[in-house]
Parts: structure tokens; sequence; C-alpha cells
């Protein structure tokens, strides 16, 4: 099967690999049929995820179609259309018990598929502890609209929850790529006071003054005062930061009101700093980490429902034999590109997502 490969920092390449057999009686064969590109594996190319192991297959937003089940699954069925959890978890451990799945304790637990087991750039993908890994998608729900269920809008999901977010806040969400997108809608889900996007890519301020016309937008430059001048006690009652740059990690605390909560979602290159002396007495709590992503099927019924819509930022389509163009616009953010999705069929989809 055609599959896209981790080599070296740098490097990725287009391989013919054998297709994946079940190892365990918990493990799923998913045939794919969408795949998406996240920013996390972009990460892994320039060699920011230290335990990503090379000659894996990359990957690890995707749906498709369930080709067959270990004798211990029960939740799905050969034929099934699921879609793929980015979290590995056993269900059983002491972190899983408490929802916090991205902590599990198996050896292929957290974040494993496109990082450290092979994921789903791919005609076909393994998925280990299949009941908890797939949910089963309504009939009525396309691949296109579950496709960022398993990752970017169950992180969006997960960080407006753990935010705590109330009617009376003012919710500032530093950062409008992909995740910031899946996080604005999962925030709006809880009808705060005022909506707060700060992005500095005017096509991406464009995409949310049209799509979101009750949010208020800014600039990073502009931040802080805007912030400041449109909420109730000197800052947001609630930041999230999504944008995953120096800036913004600053941006997050000094747009913050005095014992706000501000939720960490971005995935950084490098080590950031926490300044005390500057900013010990707002009393701010922080909140972050990776997703504890174990809300699909919750997800999954907002969407039924007509309450998340993300099929919007599918802005491009690709087969997957020209995944490596597919990359290349993604990562060089050309021609207004939001988000990738890669068929799974080899035959030729066209460029633009429909």
């Amino acid at each position: 099967m055609l599959a896209y490969q981790y080599e070296e920092n740098g490097r990725f390449t287009l391989v013919e690999k054998p297709r994946p057999v079940l190892r365990d009686p918990k493990d799923a064969i998913v045939r794919v049929t969408l795949s998406s590109i996240c920013t996390s594996d972009l990460h892994i190319k320039h060699g920011s995820v230290p335990r990503a192991v090379p000659g894996i297959t990359v990957g690890h937003e995707m749906v498709g179609v369930v080709e067959e089940v270990g004798a211990a699954v029960t939740s799905i069925k050969t034929g099934d259309r699921v879609t793929v959890n980015v979290e590995t978890f056993c269900g059983e451990c002491f972190f899983c018990r408490h929802g916090w799945v991205n902590n599990c304790t198996d050896p292929d637990g957290g974040w494993a598929l496109g990082c450290r087991i092979d994921g789903g750039q791919a005609e076909y993908v393994r998925v280990p502890y299949a009941d908890q890994g797939l949910c089963r998608i309504p009939d009525t729900v396309s691949d296109r609209q579950a496709l960022f269920v398993g990752d970017i809008l169950a992180t969006g999901f997960w960080a407006a929850r753990i935010s705590e977010i109330s009617r009376e806040d003012t919710v500032l969400i530093l950062g409008a790529g992909p995740t910031g997108l899946c996080t604005l809608q999962c925030v709006l889900l809880y009808e705060p006071r005022r909506v707060i996007v700060c992005e500095k890519d005017p096509q991406r301020l464009s995409f949310v003054q049209e799509h979101y016309p009750d949010v208020y937008t800014t600039t990073p430059e502009k931040a802080i005062s805007f912030t400041q001048k449109n909420s109730d006690h000197g800052g947001a009652d609630r930041v999230l930061e999504v944008a995953g740059a120096p800036d913004t990690f600053r941006l997050a605390w000094q747009c913050a009101r005095p014992n706000a909560i501000v939720t960490v979602v971005a995935l950084y290159d490098d080590a950031q700093t926490l300044p005390l002396p500057e900013m010990y007495g707002k009393n701010l709590t922080f909140k972050t980490g990776g997703v504890d992503g174990c809300d699909c099927e919750e997800i999954l019924r907002l969407i039924e429902r007509g309450k998340l819509d993300t099929t919007a930022l599918i802005t491009h389509t690709f087969p997957l034999r020209d995944i490596a163009r597919a990359y290349d616009l993604f990562e060089n953010r050309r021609d207004g590109v939001i988000k990738v999705a890669v068929s799974g069929k080899t035959e030729a989809d066209g460029e633009k997502g429909q």
C-alpha cells in the first residue's frame, strides 16, 4: 500500500509498505478514506517531536471504513464508517478512568498514531484499542464533516471544556489557524458574552469575519488594548492560546484579567518561560497539555444536530499519491489554504476542496 513515511528530520517520503495486520485482539484495521495534514505533522518533520520514530507512517487525523476487527472488539464491526481518535488509550488505567487519556500508561498510549506507530496518511491503518479509538460516524454525517473529529475538533472541544467558560465571560482566542477555528466553534457552544479572535494573517482574519460576524477580531499588536477595551474587568476572563509562538504565549497572560484562566492549547517548537516577577500578582490559573480526546462521540452528535460544522476549513483536496504537493501547499500556506484533505483513493480527486 502507499504510505507517507518519516525518514529523518526534514524529510518525508511516499513509499510502498505492507498492509497492516491485526497484532492484538483489541486491534482494528481501517481503510482510510480521508486523512488530513496537521501542524503537528510539520513539528515531526522539523524535529520538534523527539519521540517521533523514523520509519513510521505519519498522520493522525483520518476517517475510514473498518476492514477487520480483532476478536475482543465489541463497539464497531466490519463495514462501519469511523473516525479515528488521535489518542491511543486503554480505557482501564488510572489516567483513562479519570478521563486523562492523553496520559494513558499503555506503551502505545497517548499520541502514538503517526508518531510512534504507523499512522493514517496511508491506504490502511491499524488502530490499537479500537473500542476506545474508533467512533462510528452517523449515517447523516459525511466523511468530510467527520474528518477533524478525532484531532483538531477534539482539541478545540477539550480546550473549551477545561477553560470553564460561562455566559458572563469575555473569551480571547489567540490564533485562527485550523485548530484555532475549531476551538472557536467549540467556545461558541458555551455562549459567552464576547469572543475575541486575535490573528496576524489577513486572510484568516477575513475568514473569521465572514463566517462568524458576531465575533470580535484584532491583531497581535493591538490585542492588549483591544481586549482591555472590550472586556469588563481589565482583560479577558478566559484566554485560549492556540497559535504556538513566543509572542502569543506572552500575549496570553498579558491579555488576561487577574484571576483568569489561561489555557495553552498550542505545541511550541521551543521552550517558553513564565516571567513570574512580571505576572505574579495576576493570580492566573494555567491549564496546559495534550488533548484528552475522549469526547468524539459527543462531538459527532453535535455535528449530526448541526451545532458544529468544520467543512469550510477544507479548502483543498489531493489524492494520496500527490501528498507531497499537499504538504508543500499546507506548510507554505499558499492559495488561501486552511486545511487539506487527502483522499485514500489513488485516482485523481482534483486539487480544490469541494
